[in-house]
Order: C-alpha cells, then sequence, then structure tokens
C-alpha cells in the first residue's frame, strides 16, 4: 500500500528540490511557486506546515502540484523524501 501520511516539512523539502520555491509564508502555510523551464506554465501549492499531513488536505496538495494520479503522487513523495 502506498504511504499517505507525511509532514509538511517533508513535501517541501521534496518539492523544493524540484525547484518548487517558497514565495510566502502566513502562519503554519508556506506557498510554493513552479514554473516549467520550457512552457512558463505556473503552479501554486500550498503546505502546511509542523505537523503530519493526511486525509483531504494532503488530496488538495496533490493537483496543486500538478498531480493526475493521487497514489503515484504520494509514491513519489515517499520516493525523493
Amino acid at each position: 500500500m502506498v504511504r499517505q501520511r507525511f509532514t509538511g516539512r517533508e513535501i517541501v523539502s521534496v518539492l523544493t528540490s524540484m525547484n518548487y520555491t517558497p514565495v510566502d509564508r502566513t502562519g503554519s502555510h508556506l506557498k510554493l511557486r513552479y514554473i516549467h523551464p520550457k512552457t512558463g506554465e505556473t503552479r501554486n501549492g500550498t503546505v502546511p506546515i509542523g505537523h503530519e499531513i493526511s486525509g483531504d488536505t494532503l488530496r488538495n496538495i496533490a493537483p496543486q502540484c500538478g498531480a493526475d494520479d493521487f497514489h503515484a503522487w504520494c509514491r513519489w513523495i515517499d520516493e525523493h523524501r
């Protein structure tokens, strides 16, 4: 079974290693931005920091990062953390 619980720090670590850039922080939420180098497509994601993330919150972060398949995205985060 694919792991579906991550800390915010794990998610941020993987995303920043994949060229997402922190652009703002409001309280415990970090906003990240990715601009595709060839197409210019921009993705914005918000990740809560400081606790374990699962359920609906994790399911909302995945499509912000461009994921079409939630389970594949979780596997990708787990492999790169």
